[in-house]
C-alpha cells in the first residue's frame, strides 16, 4: 500500500511540475506583458499568452539550462532556468521611458489604391510557418503621397488533406499570428521594431485563399522611407481564441543524437516567383540575435523554394492615399 501510495505521489508531483505556469510581468506596474519572446538559447522558445503567462518545467524541457525573456520596449532577462520563479519581471528600457508617439490622424479627401497579393494553391511552393520564423514584407508610399495601410491581405494555403467520397474537407485548426511593423535601416533592411502598434489575429480552416486584416485602427501610416509589415506564428490556440501553452518543437532520436525539429503549423503561406528579385526578408527569432537576413542562398541554400524561383512573400495590401488639393 505504501509503495502505491509513494508511485501515485510521484506520479502527481510530475504532473503538476509539468504544467508549471510562469507570468511576465512589467516591473512598474505588475501587468503581465502580453505575448513576451521567450527564448532557451538553444534555437528554440515559444511565446506568453495575451496575459504574459507561458508554461515551463525541467521536466517539459529537460536540456534547457537558461531563460531569455524580451518584448518591445523592455530591457531582455537572462536567467539560470534553476532559478526560475513563479513571476519574471521586465524593466522599461531608459531610451524608451520618455518616447512619445506623434501620430497624426490623416483626414481629407483620399484615394482607395491597392498593392495585389499573389497566391497559389501548391503545397511545395510554400513557407511552412513555424514560432522560430519571421517573414517581412516592405510597403512604400503610394506616388509618394501620404499613405496609410488600411488592410494587409495576406496570401494563405489551407492544405485539404481529408477526402470524404465526393469532397475535400479541411482539417480544423486555429492559429494565432501576430503582425509586427519595423522601420526600414538606410540599407533597406528591417532594422528594429517600430513604436507601431502590433496586433495578433486567428486565422481558422474558414479562411479563403487571402486572409484580410484590417489594421484601420492602428493608423499606420507609412514614413517618407518606407515601413516593414512582418507576420509569425504565436501558435495554436483553443476554441474560445486563447494561446495553447505547449511545446512548439518536437524531439527524436537519430544515431547523431536527440534531434528537434520546430513544430509547423497550418495555414501555410505560399511563396511567389511573379515578384521580380529577392525582396522579402527573414529572421529565425530564437537564433543568430534575431538579425534580419533577405530571403536567399545565404539564408538557406538548400532552400527548396529559391531553388525553384520562389523567393518572396506576395502580401498585399490596400491604401487610403491623400493627395493635395
Amino acid at each position: 500500500m505504501k509503495t502505491w501510495l509513494s508511485i501515485i505521489s510521484l506520479f502527481l508531483s510530475l504532473i503538476n511540475n509539468a504544467q508549471d505556469n510562469i507570468v511576465v510581468v512589467d516591473n512598474e506596474t505588475k501587468e503581465g506583458i502580453a505575448f513576451a519572446t521567450v527564448s532557451f538559447g538553444n534555437g528554440n522558445g515559444t511565446f506568453a499568452d495575451g496575459d504574459g503567462v507561458f508554461k515551463f518545467s525541467k521536466v517539459l524541457y529537460k536540456d534547457v539550462d537558461s531563460l531569455f525573456i524580451s518584448s518591445i520596449g523592455y530591457q531582455e532577462l537572462a536567467l539560470s532556468s534553476s532559478k526560475i520563479t513563479d513571476t519574471l519581471f521586465l524593466k522599461a528600457k531608459q531610451n524608451n521611458l520618455e518616447t512619445v508617439i506623434i501620430n497624426a490622424q490623416l483626414t481629407g479627401k483620399h484615394k482607395r489604391k491597392k498593392k495585389k497579393e499573389l497566391v497559389h494553391d501548391n503545397y511545395h511552393d510554400c513557407w511552412l510557418p513555424t514560432v522560430e520564423s519571421e517573414i517581412a514584407v516592405r510597403f512604400d508610399r503610394y506616388e509618394n503621397a501620404p499613405t496609410q495601410i488600411k488592410t494587409l491581405k495576406l496570401p494563405i494555403l489551407l492544405e485539404d488533406t481529408q477526402r470524404s467520397k465526393n469532397r475535400k474537407q479541411t482539417r480544423r485548426f486555429s492559429t494565432m499570428f501576430r503582425v509586427v511593423f519595423y522601420d526600414v535601416s538606410p540599407d533597406g533592411k528591417p532594422v528594429r521594431e517600430s513604436l507601431w502598434p502590433s496586433k495578433t489575429f486567428i486565422i481558422t480552416q474558414e479562411a479563403g485563399d487571402v486572409y484580410e486584416l484590417d489594421i484601420e485602427e492602428l493608423n499606420i501610416n507609412i514614413p517618407q522611407e518606407g515601413i516593414f509589415a512582418s507576420i509569425q506564428v504565436l501558435g495554436y490556440t483553443t476554441p474560445k481564441g486563447e494561446l495553447i501553452k505547449a511545446k512548439k518543437y518536437r524531439e527524436f532520436k537519430s544515431k547523431y543524437g536527440t534531434q528537434k525539429i520546430a513544430t509547423t503549423y497550418r495555414p501555410l503561406l505560399p511563396f511567389t516567383d511573379e515578384i521580380e528579385g529577392k525582396k522579402t526578408y527573414v529572421r529565425r527569432i530564437f537564433l543568430n540575435n534575431k538579425q534580419w537576413t533577405l530571403f536567399d542562398f545565404s539564408y538557406n541554400p538548400k532552400s527548396k523554394l529559391l531553388r525553384s524561383g520562389h523567393e518572396n512573400y506576395g502580401m498585399g495590401a490596400e491604401f487610403k492615399v491623400f493627395y493635395k488639393d
